[in-house]
């Protein structure tokens, strides 16, 4: 009898210590939850004080719903970007105005490595294979000469605008882009560029020595002004990667080319002066707030090891190319 009475106060005495456990971990992930609200709310703007429940309920409302649009928005980012990869890689459509990237290019070791990136990046989605010509023409670019004695790539930019004037028609649809080789670009430039009316235009970022050079655009869609530090005398402060031009707006304008007769860093703003004004230009990357272009560089590569190589007439190449 005593033993039964002890077994059942037993089970009794457990079932409570359980309930007290089950309590105690209740009010522990209580307070931890309230304690991620509070770190949230300190790390989004301070210490709030609530002066009653409704405003502290109004407050996690509104963060709730802040966290609901930034989900909204990368949601969006994604099926946009779905859709561009769809849309390039399907069949080929005759109907795509084209892409003509003049590349102007130089032999060194890092030149294919530079090629391969913006190639590559594009040509996954049939830009280049397809809609993209690109223009490695074999005239000389003065890379053995200091890049501020005279622009460089002038001639090989003339040569591909003086291929298109011979090889094209005011017929033919198409773009035209001057993608210099060590540049960085994302799909999303290529897919927007295409449909330029005569000129268009967008945000470069590491360039001009800033994060992003741009043009700014006013509540009408036009531009305004240009947000460049340096060179802001220049009509179009702008890099020669930050536009692009229609085929037949440029087959209507056969004297239009490059010049070595320019200031140093005014290449794009003569050239584009001949072409457009400011307030005709066409923002695109949504209104000149979205960086599908960066001015990058590959850092020159050591080969003090090879140069010994090649001074005993030998190579670590052998049949290879870099």
């Amino acid at each position: 009898m005593y033993s039964t009475n002890s077994h059942k106060w037993s089970i009794a005495l457990a079932s409570q210590d359980m309930a007290f456990k089950r309590k105690l971990s209740l009010y522990a992930v209580l307070v931890i939850l309230v304690f991620l609200w509070f770190v949230g709310v300190k790390n989004r703007g301070g210490i709030t004080y609530f002066s009653s429940e409704e405003d502290r309920y109004k407050s996690m409302r509104d963060a709730l719903d802040a966290y609901e649009m930034e989900l909204k928005f990368t949601r969006e980012d994604m099926k946009r970007t779905l859709k561009l990869f769809k849309s390039s890689c399907g069949k080929w459509n005759p109907d795509l105005p084209v892409i003509y990237a003049i590349t102007p290019t130089y032999e060194r070791p890092v030149q294919k490595a530079e090629l391969t990136r913006p190639i590559s990046n594009a040509g996954r989605v049939g830009l280049v294979v397809r809609s993209v010509t690109n223009f490695n023409l074999l005239s000389p670019t003065g890379s053995w000469e200091p890049n501020w004695t005279k622009p460089r790539g002038v001639l090989q930019r003339n040569a591909g605008l003086q291929w298109l004037r011979e090889n094209r028609t005011p017929e033919d649809k198409g773009v035209i882009y001057f993608a210099d080789d060590d540049n960085t670009y994302s799909l999303h430039i290529f897919n927007e560029m295409r449909w330029t009316k005569r000129v268009s235009v967008w945000p470069v970022g590491l360039v001009g020595g800033l994060l992003v050079e741009r043009p700014l655009v006013n509540a009408a869609g036009k531009v305004s002004g240009f947000n460049s530090v340096w060179g802001t005398d220049r009509p179009f402060p702008i890099d020669m990667a930050g536009f692009a031009i229609n085929l037949q707006h440029l087959l209507a304008h056969p004297e239009v080319k490059f010049s070595f007769k320019v200031k140093m860093g005014h290449q794009e703003s003569v050239f584009l002066d001949q072409l457009t004004k400011k307030e005709d230009l066409e923002p695109l990357a949504d209104n000149c707030t979205k960086i599908y272009v960066w001015h990058t560089r590959t850092e020159e590569p050591s080969l003090k090891f090879e140069k010994q190589l090649k001074n005993k007439g030998k190579s670590s190449l052998d049949a290879m190319k870099v």
